[in-house]
């Protein structure tokens, strides 16, 4: 969590956004292909797979963030006890899936800009209007297409890689980049989201990661600051 992977987050949110606010029906284009138009629907959405491979990225999300919920459970119901894992780690991994994937992807952004998703809009075989990337005021009245939810919580999976050993974090960075990049590919395929939705979702969900490792880790205070917030609420809790 650099300056370096801030520039790179940054510049591929205006390079895209710029691209294809000039060039918005770029992501029909990208879409198309997806589309069959013999029977007049997105192929991948029908096989049976697509909803298990679903399944299992949430399953996926939630083992990897299972450990932080627990620690901060046990923790609350047992203040005296320490930590199960670091107090920074399991802020930072609960808080991060809380504030990217949840409050500024599904609530926020996904019910409250009304961009048609693929398999609506009239150019893709629905009745819905196209709109860019960058017009909130489409036709979808909740769970719109911008930002793609699925796709926010795999790239969220970066939180988690942030925390890997320094010889390993590469990997683990590489493994999260793939891993949001292939369910993003899989719902573009299957007519759930546009490219600008998948981009839009690595980069905003990789934004809040990079303030909150910010503040929890670059803070010299909060080691101590969170056990202590901590301990507070179990106490509370007994009372």
């Amino acid at each position: 969590m650099n300056r370096t992977g801030l520039l790179v987050a940054l510049g591929a949110a205006c390079v895209v956004g710029l691209v294809f606010a000039v060039y918005p029906r770029l992501d029909i284009q990208i879409s198309r292909p997806f589309f069959n138009t013999g029977v007049r629907m997105f192929a991948v959405n029908a096989q049976p797979w697509v909803q298990h491979t679903r399944d299992t990225v949430r399953l996926i999300v939630a083992l990897l963030a299972a450990p932080a919920f627990i620690a901060i459970v046990v923790k609350v119901i047992w203040p005296r006890r320490p930590m199960l894992i670091d107090a920074r780690a399991a802020i930072f991994i609960v808080s991060t899936l809380a504030l990217g994937p949840g409050l500024v992807a599904n609530t926020l952004l996904k019910d409250h800009w009304g961009r048609v998703r693929p398999i609506d809009i009239v150019e893709l075989g629905g009745d819905g209007r196209f709109t860019p990337w960058w017009d909130p005021r489409g036709d979808c009245p909740n769970n719109c297409s911008f930002i793609a939810g699925e796709p926010a919580g795999a790239f969220w999976t970066l939180a988690p890689a942030a925390l890997a050993p320094p010889q390993w974090r590469l990997g683990a960075y590489t493994a999260a980049l793939a891993f949001g990049s292939a369910v993003g590919m899989l719902r573009i395929a299957a007519g759930g989201h546009f490219f600008t939705d998948v981009v839009y979702a690595g980069v905003i969900v990789y934004l809040v990661i990079w303030a909150c490792y910010g503040l929890i880790y670059r803070w010299r205070a909060s080691r101590d600051a969170i056990a202590s917030f901590l301990r507070r609420i179990g106490w509370l809790a007994e009372k």
